[in-house]
């Protein structure tokens, strides 16, 4: 009997990968206008890849210049899916709701159709009274993500964000090396998430697909610093969520050789080196799965050309 082959869409890469990527082109390091963000988003939508897009991630006190520039090219077909937006907070809740609504009901009565619709809000935290006034002040129907700082506060903090029903977020690198937190305070972040059942996404610093030491900023003479990739992060999680140590999912934050990775038809497998027995770790598309739907949903990258094009260089795509 032939083997019987999953559906591309139930393949690990296409698991990992589908919607993963919030675009976020607007921010450091890239930090582009507008104009080219809202024309790349477009680009990407429309393109072989499209389907690796999520959001669109705007500033709320941005949400006027980008409906006067992405106006032209929102969806007005019947049945068409409209652009989704990620709103980033100013640090005035209540302001960025009124433009939130503003917006929503601009485009709701401009189309037929919704050619773009605010589905998502990004707030950071530093206290559980933090997690309790943005809870009170953003509507329960608006996803809602809440950036925490990873370090002692992480599991309180997760824990006060499991009690609201929102989503967390962590902030897994930025601009200058003293940015990227050590692999343990990731694991640990990861760790919560699981232990209270809390939904999150990450940003920063993940525009590649594995470890390494990669330029900090798009300057041609930007130092190198260590950089994590969002392959690494998801396949941690994965391990925690079936159960794998904490040591294990460290390495595999650590882990910066594509040769060590086996991605199949049906798993994901992690060797010692090339051509070895697998390492202990071999995560089924099942749980790669759960951990997508319920642990890891997104992550946050100005670029999404990296994304994509160093996935395709390592043969996954």
């Amino acid at each position: 009997m032939p083997v019987r082959l999953p559906p591309l869409t139930e393949r690990p890469i296409r698991i990992l990968l589908e919607g993963l990527v919030d675009y976020a082109g607007l921010y450091p390091p890239a930090a582009l206008t507008m104009p080219v963000a809202v024309r790349n988003y477009a680009h990407y939508r429309a393109g072989g890849n499209g389907w690796v897009l999520g959001r669109f991630v705007c500033p709320a006190t941005a949400l006027e210049t980008f409906s006067e520039l992405a106006d032209p090219l929102l969806p007005r077909d019947a049945g068409a899916i409209p652009w989704r937006l990620s709103v980033t907070g100013s640090g005035d809740i209540a302001a960025d709701m009124v433009a939130i609504a503003a917006f929503n009901e601009r485009h709701r009565v401009c189309f037929d159709e919704c050619g773009a619709i605010v589905d998502c809000y990004e707030a950071k935290a530093e206290t559980a009274d933090d997690v309790a006034r943005i809870h009170a002040t953003v509507p329960r129907e608006l996803l809602t993500y809440i950036e925490v700082p990873l370090d002692d506060r992480v599991d309180a903090l997760i824990e006060a964000i499991a009690l609201t029903g929102r989503r967390a977020k962590m902030r897994t690198g930025g601009t200058i090396a003293t940015a990227f937190p050590p692999a343990s305070r990731i694991v640990a972040f990861l760790r919560a998430c699981l232990a209270h059942h809390v939904v999150a996404k990450a940003t920063a610093g993940l525009h590649h697909p594995l470890r390494g030491d990669y330029r900090l900023t798009y300057d041609q003479d930007a130092p190198l610093g260590r950089m994590f990739g969002f392959v690494n992060v998801l396949l941690a999680a994965a391990v925690l969520a079936d159960g794998g140590t904490e040591a294990d999912a460290i390495a595999l934050l650590e882990e910066s050789d594509a040769g060590h990775l086996v991605l199949d038809d049906a798993t994901v497998q992690w060797q010692s080196e090339p051509g070895a027995g697998p390492r202990g770790v071999q995560i089924d598309r099942h749980t790669l799965q759960r951990v997508r739907d319920r642990v890891l949903v997104g992550i946050g990258s100005c670029s999404f050309t990296e994304p994509v094009d160093e996935s395709r260089a390592l043969g996954w795509l």
